[in-house]
């Protein structure tokens, strides 16, 4: 039987019938002259594709769910990120969206989730717009770049995404006109009422990190790089911190940049795309990154154009602080594609600190490693969300807890394991502020992060001599060759040492409330591994 056929033959089993036209796997160019046609965007001067995701330019944080059902309920860390929906009302909402898509064009989109055979998913996207289906060829792994094609019963998830349909919350349950609910056991994801692009990764990625534990394999919101000897490192952490950008590096093989998988034999990239930050980006600053956003096959979300040059300025945030790129990971210099590397040498724990207080560099014991996991520890600065005028400490477990379907826990086990077993050095990184808070202070230089995490990786920072916070009980070099001494110790940045201290106490205090949900949950060594001071 054909393909096409087949194709339309599990479409049907899937509920989805009478469609206008179906487009499958259509090549990146073809994506283009669909995606101009419909009027989902524009063509930037250099080949970038310039689209808007209207009302929401980032997560819907309060509309995901993971429906309840017999055969997960026991395995799924249920609360504020994993929402539980009924089985009854997914059906519902099931229904109507099949019925919604009838009279429709939709476009299909084949991919691979892993870029290691062993653990690798395949993954069917099916979507309303052409930008979307590009969206999923550009972050997912190709199988075209293998030289292997899907068949159309093969994919093991199908994420069947509705930007265009809006839920009713009174009548389908949902918080409010947009919803991602996923089914582990039916392998669907109903995405709708949002065009933000990054609900299609993030909820491959919640699957991934509920499957792959059962396989021995970590799952980590991480990105990683590889040496010109083989050696990897693995950089933890949340939006802005510069998990992204530090990983994207001249010097090193770029193996992903957000989401990886650790299992006995090797570090491997869920992904085959990038999906950077890209407000106020640099060409000097960054750029590798910045080059990849001058191309053919790159997608810009909610960067501003001007439509009589088509000239993109990335400093304008008036549409979204959260601008997006999204680019094959094969735009960057000597990446590794696919991405799969060795056991990592370093695993790097990034914050951006907005409150000044934190050392720019520190070593950490494997203890501590799983204490900052756990913590997951950054901060938001006034103007990023509505209502913040002050620096504001965020926690969000295993660097990515809204992408965490199963407990913490689970994933911090894992990590202590692997961490003992192949002896990996751990850092603590801040790439926030130093001399004072957030409006008083200055934010760490890119290029002195970028040269106190090169002396890391490469042994610089074995032999030299430490000290001990008194404070945060981090061991923090004395020195490190090519950087201002004065700014390893935070303390000696600030004007007012009172005001340091008192600063610096209030936020240790946080660390020790909000790691007390998991005390009791990890062995003494890790619960001791804190703030040395800071207790109410």
């Amino acid at each position: 039987m054909p393909h096409h056929e087949k194709l339309i033959r599990v479409l049907h089993q899937l509920g989805l019938q009478n469609l206008e036209d179906v487009y499958r796997n259509l090549p990146t160019p073809r994506l283009y002259e669909h995606a101009i046609r419909n009027r989902e965007g524009h063509l930037a001067h250099m080949g970038a594709l310039v689209v808007r995701t209207g009302h929401f330019t980032g997560r819907a944080v309060h509309d995901k769910f993971i429906v309840d059902e017999p055969a997960s309920h026991d395995r799924v860390w249920w609360g504020d990120f994993n929402r539980a929906f009924s089985e009854e009302r997914f059906d519902a909402l099931y229904a109507r969206v099949c019925r919604y898509l009838e009279g429709r064009q939709i476009y299909v989109e084949d991919c691979l989730v892993g870029a290691d055979s062993r653990y690798e998913k395949a993954v069917r996207v099916i979507t309303q717009d052409a930008w979307h289906a590009l969206f999923a060829r550009t972050m997912f792994v190709r199988p075209v770049d293998l030289g292997r094609d899907i068949e159309p019963d093969e994919p093991e998830f199908t994420v069947i995404h509705v930007p265009h349909f809006h839920a009713m919350p009174s009548q389908d349950g949902t918080h409010s006109e947009a919803f991602v609910i996923l089914h582990m056991t039916r392998r669907i994801v109903l995405i709708g009422g949002t065009a933000y692009a990054g609900e299609i990764k993030k909820s491959i990625f919640t699957i991934m990190n509920y499957l792959l534990p059962d396989e021995d394999v970590l799952p980590m919101h991480a990105s990683a790089n590889m040496g010109a000897n083989g050696d990897v490192a693995i950089f933890f952490g949340l939006s802005g911190t510069g998990k992204t950008t530090l990983s994207s590096d001249p010097t090193r093989r770029l193996i992903g940049d957000d989401e990886h998988g650790w299992s006995s034999h090797d570090i491997f990239n869920f992904e085959g795309g990038c999906y950077a930050k890209v407000v106020n980006l640099s060409p000097d600053k960054e750029p590798m990154i910045y080059a990849a956003t001058q191309r053919f096959g790159t997608i810009l979300e909610n960067v501003c154009l001007d439509m009589d040059t088509r000239h993109v300025d990335f400093s304008n945030a008036s549409l979204t602080e959260n601008t997006r790129a999204a680019y094959p990971v094969q735009a960057i210099p000597n990446a590794v594609y696919p991405g799969v590397g060795g056991q990592p040498r370093n695993i790097v724990m990034l914050t951006a600190d907005a409150f000044g207080v934190l050392p720019p560099i520190a070593r950490l014991s494997p203890a501590q490693a799983m204490y900052y996991f756990l913590l997951g520890y950054t901060a938001k600065v006034a103007g990023t969300e509505a209502g913040i005028s002050e620096p504001q400490a965020t926690f969000s477990p295993c660097f990515g807890a809204p992408f965490m379907a199963r407990h913490p826990s689970v994933y911090a086990g894992m990590l202590g394991d692997r961490i003992r077993d192949q002896q990996v050095d751990c850092w603590l990184l801040n790439t926030g502020w130093s001399g004072g808070p957030y409006g008083t202070g200055t934010r760490m230089d890119i290029d002195v992060t970028r040269t106190l995490l090169n002396h890391a990786l490469s042994g610089g920072l074995y032999d030299t001599e430490y000290r001990r916070d008194d404070i945060f009980g981090l061991h923090v070099p004395l020195a490190c060759p090519d950087v201002d001494t004065s700014l390893l110790d935070p303390a000696s940045t600030w004007d007012d040492a009172a005001a340091y201290r008192q600063t610096a106490l209030r936020l240790a205090a946080s660390f020790h409330q909000t790691f007390d949900e998991f005390r009791d949950m990890v062995g003494p060594d890790v619960a001791a591994a804190g703030p040395v001071a800071g207790h109410d």
